[in-house]
């Protein structure tokens, strides 16, 4: 189950994003207006590929120029094999 479900939910997914290319989205009361449909490319297109590209930067920053940031100051402690650390206690 836990193999599968990723590649399911990325099917559904794709079947997901034809059917809404095929017939766009609707309300909730079934009425047909045409006067507010937005095409799906350019415009949801190009503002969820701005989104990614804002994800990726933000990400970026932390990969690439402070990986250390985010992580816990005991990581940076040198190593001592004869001394067991305090909050290491038998029960």
């Amino acid at each position: 189950m836990h193999y599968f479900l990723p590649f399911i939910i990325l099917i559904v997914s794709i079947v997901h994003l034809c059917f809404l290319h095929e017939f766009g989205s609707n309300n909730l009361l079934g009425i047909s207006s045409s006067l507010d449909n937005i095409p799906f490319t350019p415009f949801y297109l190009l503002k969820d590929s701005f989104s990614l590209v804002l994800l990726f930067l933000f990400l970026s920053f932390f990969i690439f120029l402070s990986p250390d940031y985010l992580g816990h100051p005991d990581n940076y402690q040198i190593a001592n094999f004869l001394v067991t650390p305090a909050h290491i206690v038998p029960e």
